[in-house]
């Protein structure tokens, strides 16, 4: 049995125990409790962090995460393991949006955050230094939000460091979700940028669309974290191997975003493929019922994109993405 105890702020886990609870996070201008479910091994192994909620309005990983809290006993774990279902309590319990009603901030662009900043930045901060130090791998579930489509993936963020980027690679692969999405580079103040900057494998993971409490794509979530736990050694396999699933590369190739107020009438789908150029929707006028078309900027298959009726300029109407170009062999070692 390993002899490290598991704390997090006020809540700890001995050796071979599962505590539940929360742990007050000092924003600045108010605390606010986050709850987590810390799972402390009776055998040693890697430690690792699941968060959810970090927006509002993705039920998907709540929900999964949540479930797979009340499913892990310390007697089947080796190592430990901290989950957070609401990373965010103002975003998923009073905005159900990407940005926190406190600052209108989008948690997912200022990690790893500022513990003398905003509100939103605080919190950044505070999930970095408690949840984040000491973890050897990062998994951060998301979900098509209340007005979003969205075609299930999983994103990592290359860095050039290749032991780094094999390993998070690897730990995309786990799951079995057949998409997976390379950021070229690990800039930004993304949850898993942030974290694979600083030198832990980390993966964006994202399911379900339009805010659906989906019970089946929750419990399916729930047997990729499994599988993913059981690629890292932190649960036993089962009776039979998990079969490698197929997976497919893609990189971001264009964003689209409106260029005017109006009422939204898309023409895609998420997981359609598109070409250069194509009209993906129409944004209209209600004052004057003037229409304008909105035009792909580039070819390739969108992932996800906006559902609601009402945007504003800069609101994200699509995001597409292009496989991945093969490496190509020198024949060099």
């Amino acid at each position: 049995m390993t002899d490290d105890l598991l704390t997090v702020g006020t809540l700890s886990a001995a050796p071979g125990a599962k505590t539940r609870g929360t742990v007050p996070a000092d924003l600045g201008t108010l605390t606010v409790d986050i709850p987590l479910t810390l799972v402390n091994g009776v055998h040693p192994g890697p430690r690792v962090l699941i968060t959810a909620g970090v927006h509002g309005g993705e039920f998907t990983g709540i929900e999964a995460a949540t479930r797979l809290a009340s499913l892990l006993e310390p007697g089947q774990v080796h190592g430990q393991v901290i989950i957070c279902p609401v990373a965010n309590p103002p975003a998923v319990y009073q905005g159900r949006r990407g940005v926190s009603p406190l600052d209108g901030v989008n948690i997912n662009r200022v990690f790893p955050g500022d513990p003398d900043g905003g509100p939103t930045e605080r919190l950044a901060a505070w999930l970095f230094a408690h949840l984040l130090d000491g973890a050897d791998a990062y998994v951060d579930l998301h979900a098509g939000g209340i007005d979003e489509v969205l075609r299930d993936f999983v994103g990592l963020r290359l860095t050039g460091d290749t032991r780094l980027d094999a390993g998070t690679t690897e730990l995309a692969r786990s799951l079995g979700i057949e998409d997976v999405i390379l950021g070229l580079d690990a800039t930004g103040g993304n949850s898993h940028a942030a974290a694979a900057r600083a030198g832990v494998p980390a993966i964006l993971v994202e399911t379900g669309q339009l805010g659906e409490r989906d019970a089946d794509t929750a419990a399916r979530l729930v047997d990729s974290l499994c599988a993913l736990l059981r690629g890292l050694g932190v649960i036993e396999p089962g009776d039979t191997a998990d079969e490698p699933a197929p997976v497919r590369e893609w990189v971001w190739a264009a964003g689209v975003t409106a260029e005017q107020t109006g009422l939204w009438y898309p023409e895609f789908t998420a997981g359609d493929d598109v070409t250069e150029g194509q009209v993906i929707g129409r944004v209209i006028d209600p004052a004057d019922g003037q229409e304008h078309k909105v035009h792909t900027p580039a070819g390739g298959r969108v992932f996800y994109g906006m559902h609601g009726l009402t945007v504003a300029p800069g609101t994200e109407l699509a995001a597409i993405a292009i496989p991945r170009a093969p490496a190509i062999d020198t024949g060099t070692p």
